[in-house]
């Protein structure tokens, strides 16, 4: 089976409320949010004992869809948020950003698991997050919307496994901002993860990494059309430019080589102020294509999350808090990744006792757990084999 096929299941996007004015979501601040919707997917089917779920995290500007093609009645459905409506709109007959891993006899097999995939707190495409009206004023949040973590992202998650009636998870899986959500659910909730994949990640911000979102961040409040964040519209020259950013880190320099060259738009003109490279056009293309389907105050939020990610932070040092994680936890790195390098990924896997290191080998950097399927589809395929000790064929 190649990889695109088995994947023209339909899929749809359920909401449900699971904070409310009786039972407040708490954050790490200290603040508190009422009415916290969350947006989410599920494939395959949940067993009696609701011990075969497997949760999947997505990274920064990630969302709910990880499978399948969004059913018809997602494409222009006005009362849906309206990042999540010009997302469906835009991704019409694409799959889920990890749809080769999931679905009947891939590696996440809906024959066997229970999947889900839930959008985070603080995103703009269906969960609770600056787009969202607020009940108390009857605006969006904006800027207003209170400091969150990835433990409040993960804590939000809970309550929607416990809502689905899920008693363990047999694996927590995700990549970049994802691979952090799924550290922190190790240390969150032992008693329920029965094993871990995190991927391309950090188990605290690094300088280099926080240094990349800070340029971002201020490239969007630079923008005179951000307007403190109370913008109607997307600024978008400031958020075109902090997309921009984020790419040339997710990539990398031999991957930019071999897919762009020194290629122009026109052959003639050498001097032309207009006559891009490829490498210009693609940039405006990912920066143009971002203020379509995400919003400024979301990717702010959630950049600084990001950046206040540490799983050390009140528990001791890093050796202490990565060493009490006594699942089985597979770590993978990426041999080109700049932004979170394989030897971080090794690091980690060093100091979680029952681990066990694998790398992608990959010019694409970071982005490489987003296209490198066949190499995943093998290493978290023999992992998930290992821990449940039975051999199975994997449709890749």
């Amino acid at each position: 089976m190649s990889l695109q096929e088995g994947t023209t299941r339909r899929v749809q996007t359920s909401f449900v409320e699971l904070f409310n004015e009786a039972l407040p979501l708490t954050l790490e601040s200290g603040e508190t949010l009422n009415h916290v919707k969350v947006a989410y997917q599920t494939y395959g089917t949940l067993n009696a004992d609701g011990t075969n779920a497997i949760l999947i995290c997505h990274a920064l500007t990630g969302n709910a869809h990880a499978a399948g093609f969004l059913a018809g009645s997602e494409y222009d459905f006005h009362a849906r948020p309206d990042c999540l409506n010009q997302y469906s709109v835009m991704s019409k007959d694409q799959p889920g950003w990890w749809d080769p891993l999931i679905g009947e006899g891939k590696v996440f097999d809906t024959n066997e698991y229970f999947v889900i995939s839930s959008n985070i707190l603080g995103s703009c495409y269906g969960t609770t997050g600056p787009t969202t009206v607020s009940f108390e004023t009857t605006k969006k949040y904006g800027r207003s919307f209170p400091v969150i973590t990835v433990r409040d992202m993960v804590r939000v998650q809970k309550k929607l496994v416990d809502h689905l009636d899920v008693r363990k998870l047999a694996s927590v899986a995700g990549g970049s901002l994802g691979g952090m959500q799924v550290l922190e659910w190790a240390l969150l909730y032992p008693e329920l993860v029965e094993s871990i994949i995190p991927i391309a990640t950090a188990a605290k911000h690094s300088p280099w990494a926080i240094g990349l979102n800070q340029a971002a961040r201020n490239s969007i409040k630079n923008d005179p059309a951000w307007n403190g964040g109370d913008y109607v519209k997307q600024p978008f020259e400031g958020f075109s430019l902090a997309r921009k950013i984020a790419m040339i880190s997710y990539r990398s320099y031999p991957s930019f080589n071999k897919k762009f060259g020194r290629e122009r738009a026109e052959e003639e003109g050498y001097f032309k102020e207009n006559n891009l490279f490829s490498i210009e056009s693609y940039l405006n293309h990912q920066g143009d294509k971002l203020t379509k389907r995400f919003d400024a105050n979301s990717y702010l939020t959630v950049s600084k999350a990001m950046d206040l990610h540490d799983v050390s932070r009140d528990r001791g040092s890093l050796e202490k808090s990565l060493g009490s994680i006594k699942c089985p936890s597979l770590n993978i790195g990426i041999s080109s990744d700049a932004l979170y390098p394989a030897e971080e990924q090794k690091e980690i896997a060093s100091l979680i006792p029952n681990s066990e290191y694998a790398e992608i080998d990959s010019i694409h950097g970071h982005d490489a757990f987003l296209i490198e399927f066949e190499q995943l589809i093998k290493m978290i395929g023999d992992f998930l084999e290992k821990k449940s000790g039975r051999k199975k064929m994997i449709a890749v």
